[in-house]
């Protein structure tokens, strides 16, 4: 082998061992990854988004993906004259809207997100919180100055059913799930925000991760006046931030909140900004991010 190759080969060699470790520790886990912000709009990092999701598939691990649609339905609404109208940092729903968001999704972000899975081998399959009673939820009326407020078809899980998505990664498929859950008690549907829906299925599948895709590096120390990122923290050292969090970080932490708390052995806010992001998450040393673990799960510390 000449000089040139085994310079170019070695650190090849060097990354793929870093790798070793982590492949082992999490072979035959369930990780439960938000897939959101600008990774879904940027057609390079849907598309690196999509070789991560795989590589995780072939890794051993059984990748389940959660999504949402923020800008896609916005745009839409737009497009069928619906105003896009925010309350307590959520969208009011109304029936036409409903109708729009379930579209948008289930037909729209859903549809492309499999395509871009499937170019890759038979393996993602696209459902709803609708399909098999996967996520059931009832209207969710938000407190806004002491007064509840409607704000229509907004959903609050109240019930997991995984049998379906237990199924599919017992089949060796990716499922791809869109947040949109079926009524507790009115033959409705309803819109429910994504990194809830995501943390919900991840406490009930048992995951060992939730990841969820942002826009921003990780939780901020000490934002506006430090960009340092916390890069590891406890459910109780994040419940004592919660109330200080800027409203979009909220729904996340609160889902990473609601995952450690439930049987989730670790959840990672990461940034979906950073091509590969996930797999330098799961399987480097330094790991980016930040990363929230349960209270009484001391042997955890250190890891990425």
């Amino acid at each position: 082998m000449s000089t040139t190759r085994k310079h170019t080969a070695l650190p090849k060699a060097q990354i793929l061992i870093e790798a070793l470790p982590w492949l082992v520790k999490h072979n035959g886990k369930t990780v439960v990854i938000k897939f959101g912000g600008n990774a879904m709009i940027d057609e390079d990092l849907k598309a690196a988004f999509a070789q991560d999701v795989v590589f995780l598939h072939h890794a051993g691990l059984k990748p389940v993906v959660v999504h949402g649609g923020g800008p896609q339905i916005s745009a839409a609404l737009d497009q069928h004259g619906i105003v896009s109208e925010f309350k307590a940092g959520l969208r009011v729903t109304t029936e036409d809207a409903m109708d729009v968001v379930r579209m948008v999704l289930a037909g729209q972000v859903q549809r492309e997100l499999v395509g871009l899975l499937n170019q890759h081998g038979p393996l993602a399959i696209g459902l709803t919180g609708e399909d098999a009673h996967t996520i059931t939820a009832t209207k969710h009326q938000p407190e806004i100055d002491g007064e509840l407020v409607d704000i229509g078809r907004v959903g609050e899980i109240t019930e997991i059913d995984t049998g379906v998505i237990e199924a599919l990664l017992a089949d060796g498929r990716i499922p791809v799930v869109s947040s949109i859950a079926r009524s507790q008690d009115d033959g409705h549907v309803y819109n429910v925000n994504a990194d809830t829906a995501a943390a919900a299925l991840a406490a009930a599948l048992g995951a060992e991760t939730l990841m969820v895709l942002t826009d921003v590096e990780g939780l901020y120390e000490d934002w506006p006046n430090s960009d340092e990122v916390i890069s590891r923290l406890t459910a109780s050292q994040l419940e004592k931030l919660l109330p200080e969090l800027s409203s979009g970080m909220v729904p996340k932490m609160e889902g990473c909140l609601h995952a450690v708390r439930n049987g989730v052995t670790t959840a990672r806010v990461i940034d979906g900004r950073v091509q590969h992001s996930i797999l330098l998450e799961i399987f480097t040393d330094e790991g980016i991010g930040t990363m929230v673990v349960p209270d009484e799960n001391p042997h955890v510390q250190g890891e990425s």
